[in-house]
């Protein structure tokens, strides 16, 4: 006699098939190269490839290089200048002694309401402006009231200039006012903001992220492609590497909106398993990057 199954009345892959399956994916997070803007005091990482640490005998050399011909496989090394790098979540530790490093951040970090308030029609017009309490409370106006514990990110449109880190990194860039930071964290008790530059503000002495992390407050900078999603309505999911003591964490946001949102691609679009080949093999470009490469 079959046994039938034990019932789950609080599964969540219920939630998966009905919602999750059929929502929207975008990535707002942009890939890190060795050619991308970065604040002028760091440097730039390297890529290379990865070569061996010690003889095995009828294998490698130590000093060799992997490849696909000789070994099987190939591994990138990464010269990386800091982990203040691109799409990146920010921690407190970054400016403060005793505050919590990128290892300490919790796992309910994974999943938030994500609020997106659009300032870039205000940056056409003057490049450094920052976000102010008034936009909030416009946003607030049109979609009800910032759910406590949510991400919010400015959209303005700056990380189209990506690809030309000259113009990305221009002294005047948008950012986010004190006042709206206080206002986001005291009164709507959000989780962090994020923003498309590498920075938070253009005070001299960079107040907002001061403020912030003195008062143990994460942050996201980088953040791409917030022009594909929707002011309220979606959420985002937050993951970044884990170095032990970290005081910048390489991130990765990605934003799930609802099914009928015209942006992104479903679960059943794209299922990730098995994923797409490259159009042409891998090598190495001038920089040390694999990218699929016409013979």
């Amino acid at each position: 006699m079959a046994q039938n199954a034990p019932e789950q009345p609080s599964s969540l892959w219920r939630a998966y098939d009905e919602i999750f399956k059929s929502a929207k994916y975008i990535d707002l997070t942009h890939a890190f190269s060795p050619t991308q803007a970065v604040w002028p005091g760091f440097g730039k990482a390297r890529f290379r490839p990865a070569v061996a640490g010690k003889d095995i005998e009828g294998y490698v050399k130590a000093g060799d290089a992997f490849t696909y011909e000789r070994h099987g496989f190939v591994a990138t090394a990464y010269e990386l200048p800091t982990d203040q790098y691109g799409t990146q979540l920010d921690p407190p530790a970054h400016w403060e002694p005793m505050g919590a490093t990128i290892s300490d951040i919790p796992a309910t970090y994974a999943i938030r309401p994500l609020v997106v308030i659009d300032i870039s029609g205000k940056v056409a017009g003057k490049a450094d402006y920052h976000l102010q309490v008034a936009d909030v409370e416009e946003w607030e106006a049109r979609h009800g009231r910032i759910p406590e514990g949510a991400v919010v990110m400015v959209r303005s449109d700056w990380s189209k200039k990506w690809d030309d880190p000259e113009a990305f990194g221009a002294k005047a860039f948008p950012g986010v006012s004190l006042d709206a930071l206080k206002f986001l964290h005291g009164e709507r008790k959000i989780l962090f903001h994020g923003h498309e530059p590498l920075d938070t503000d253009t005070t001299p002495t960079l107040e907002g992220e001061y403020w912030l992390m003195h008062n143990h407050y994460a942050q996201a900078e980088g953040v791409a492609n917030l022009d594909q999603v929707p002011e309220a309505g979606a959420l985002v999911v937050i993951g970044f590497a884990k170095p032990l003591g970290g005081t910048g964490g390489y991130a990765r946001y990605v934003a799930i909106a609802p099914s009928d949102w015209p942006h992104g691609v479903s679960i059943d679009e794209m299922p990730g398993a098995p994923l797409p080949m490259q159009k042409n093999p891998l090598k190495r470009d001038e920089h040390g990057v694999m990218r699929p490469t016409a013979p």
